[in-house]
């Protein structure tokens, strides 16, 4: 299976930016090279798994509580 190719703004819509920034975040994201992209002719293309690496990349997991019910201070 082939990896797609995405617009800017199918990213933005993805990565849930859209309604605020339009395509503003997903195009500093290429400007400051934190994203691959692909030139296609004059427009910029971003692969979905690249999105969804940047996605898993970015996402911050919960902290487990501890086992008692004050932690101790070290």
């Amino acid at each position: 299976m082939s990896d797609r190719l995405l617009s800017v703004a199918e990213v933005a819509v993805k990565l849930g930016t859209w309604e605020e920034s339009g395509e503003r975040f997903p195009r500093r994201l290429v400007e400051e090279r934190r994203i691959a992209y692909v030139k296609v002719g004059r427009y910029v293309r971003i692969k979905e798994s690249v999105v969804d690496a940047y996605i898993e990349a970015n996402t911050v997991q919960p902290r487990r509580r501890s086992s008692g019910r004050w932690a101790v201070a070290a």
